[in-house]
C-alpha cells in the first residue's frame, strides 16, 4: 500500500447519509408513515403537560417495530418544545427496561437523564447509593428543576417487578413531588402485559390504553421510500423498496426490519462493489438482519442457556412439523450436548429456570398440557425464531468451556 493511500479517503459510493437507516434515528414527523391517528391520540393523552398540568399515563401495546418507541418520543420532544413557548419546562426520560430491568436501575438512570447538577446540586452516582435514596434524589430533581416529568419505559414487560411503577405513577398523590408533575408512558409487545400487573398499579398506570397495529405493505413501502435519501441518487434500483416491504409485510409487518433489511442490502452492494443496490441483494440482506438480531436479544447469555437453546433448535430441525417438546425430551438432548462440548450438565430444575428465560425474552413460547390421568400436565416448548437462523448463530457463538 502505498504511503498517500487510506482505507478511509474516498466518499462513500452507495450511502449519502445512512444514519436514516438507524433504529435510534429519530425522523422529523413527515417521515412518520402511516400513525397520524396514533400521534393524535398519544398527543392528547399529554397534552395537560404543555401548561403544567399532569399528563395522563399511558400504555402502549403492540408487536416489534410497529412505531411505538419512535411514536413515543417523536410526540415527547414535540411536547417539550411546545411547552417551552409557554414558560413549561418539561423533561423527558427514555428507559430500555430490556437494558435496565431492576427497580434501582430503572430509578437511578431516570434521575441520570432528568438531572443537570449545575441547576439542582444534586449528584446521581452509578453505584454506592440504596434504591431508596435513588428515589429522593429523583424527586428533588422534578421539584428543583422540572414543571413536569415524563418517563417512557421501553419493554415494560421486562421489569422485574412492579415496584418502580408504584412509585412513579404514585408520586404526586404520595406528595413525592410537590413543586412538580409526572406521567409515565409504558411501552410493552405484550398485549396482555396489563393483567399481570398489581390491582393498585393497573388503576394508577393504565389511564390511556392504545394498541399500534402492524404496518401493511403500502405502508411500509412508504416508510422505505421516506428514507430512500439515505442512498446516493441512483444507487437504490426501483425493485428494491417493493420487495423488502412485500417481505416485511408478509412476515411481521416491522418497520424496524424492514429498515434494517434495507440498509444490509446497501452494505452488501458496498462490499460486493457494485455500483447500485439490486433486489439480488435482499434475501441475504433478510438473512443477515435476521441473525444479527438474534446474536443481539441473547447476547450476554450463559454457555448452558445457550446449550439449553440448541437442544431445543435441534430437536426442531429434526422435527419440523412438531409445534413443542416437553422439557424432559429437551434436557435429554441437552445433557448429551453438555458432554460433546465437555461442561457438566445442570439440574432439570435450573433447566426448566433457563427455558422460563428463553420464554421470557420471546425467543420460545411455553404452553401448559394435560396428558389426561396417566401422565398429568406437562409444559411443552416451542421455538419462535427460525431454527436455521438460531443454529447458525449458536454454533457460532459456542465454544467449548
Amino acid at each position: 500500500m502505498g504511503k498517500s493511500e487510506s482505507f478511509f479517503g474516498d466518499p462513500d459510493p452507495i450511502f449519502a447519509d445512512k444514519e436514516l437507516l438507524r433504529v435510534s434515528h429519530l425522523p422529523e414527523g413527515d417521515r412518520i408513515i402511516g400513525r397520524d391517528q396514533e400521534l393524535k391520540k398519544l398527543a392528547n393523552a399529554i397534552k395537560d403537560a404543555q401548561r403544567g398540568g399532569t399528563p395522563n399515563n399511558v400504555l402502549i401495546y403492540g408487536k416489534t417495530g410497529t412505531g411505538k418507541s419512535l411514536c413515543s418520543k417523536y410526540i415527547t420532544r414535540d411536547l417539550t418544545q411546545a411547552a417551552a413557548e409557554n414558560g413549561v419546562k418539561v423533561g423527558v426520560s427514555y428507559v430500555d427496561c430490556f437494558q435496565e430491568s431492576t427497580e434501582t436501575q430503572t430509578v437511578r438512570t431516570i434521575a441520570q437523564t432528568l438531572n443537570d447538577p449545575t441547576q439542582t446540586d444534586v449528584t446521581v452516582p452509578h453505584t454506592g447509593v440504596s434504591t431508596s435514596d435513588y428515589y429522593r434524589r429523583l424527586w428533588e430533581i422534578l421539584d428543583t428543576r422540572l414543571d413536569v416529568g415524563i418517563v417512557i419505559l421501553d419493554e415494560i414487560d421486562k421489569l422485574e417487578d412492579d415496584n418502580v411503577l408504584m412509585q412513579l405513577s404514585r408520586a404526586v398523590e404520595a406528595g413525592k413531588v410537590t413543586d412538580s408533575t409526572l406521567g409515565v408512558i409504558g411501552i410493552s409487545n405484550k398485549i396482555r402485559y396489563k393483567d399481570s400487573l398489581n390491582e393498585r398499579v393497573k388503576s394508577s398506570l393504565s389511564e390511556r390504553d392504545f394498541v399500534f397495529p402492524p404496518y401493511d405493505a403500502n405502508q411500509l413501502r412508504e416508510i422505505l421510500k421516506s428514507r430512500a435519501d439515505a442512498f446516493r441518487e441512483g444507487v437504490l434500483n426501483e425493485d428494491v423498496i417493493p420487495k423488502v416491504a412485500a417481505l416485511a409485510a408478509k412476515e411481521h409487518g416491522d418497520a424496524r426490519k424492514a429498515i434494517d433489511i434495507l440498509r444490509y442490502a446497501g452494505e452488501i452492494a458496498q462490499a460486493n462493489g457494485a455500483e447500485q443496490v439490486r433486489e439480488k441483494f435482499v434475501d441475504h440482506a433478510r438473512e443477515q438482519a435476521e441473525t444479527d438480531r438474534f446474536r443481539e436479544l441473547i447476547r450476554g447469555s450463559t454457555p448452558h442457556s445457550r446449550y439449553v437453546l440448541q437442544a431445543l433448535t435441534i430437536l426442531s430441525l429434526d422435527n419440523p412439523n412438531k409445534e413443542g417438546f416437553r422439557t424432559t425430551t429437551i434436557y435429554d438432548l441437552y445433557e448429551e450436548i453438555c458432554r460433546q462440548n465437555g461442561s457438566e450438565s445442570l439440574s432439570l430444575r435450573r433447566v426448566r429456570d433457563l427455558l422460563k428465560e428463553h420464554a421470557f425474552l420471546d425467543v420460545t413460547e411455553q404452553t401448559r398440557r394435560s396428558g389426561g390421568s396417566a401422565e398429568g400436565s406437562f409444559t411443552e416448548h416451542q421455538l419462535l425464531e427460525d431454527p436455521e437462523v438460531v443454529q447458525s448463530v449458536l454454533t457460532g457463538d459456542i465454544e467449548p468451556e
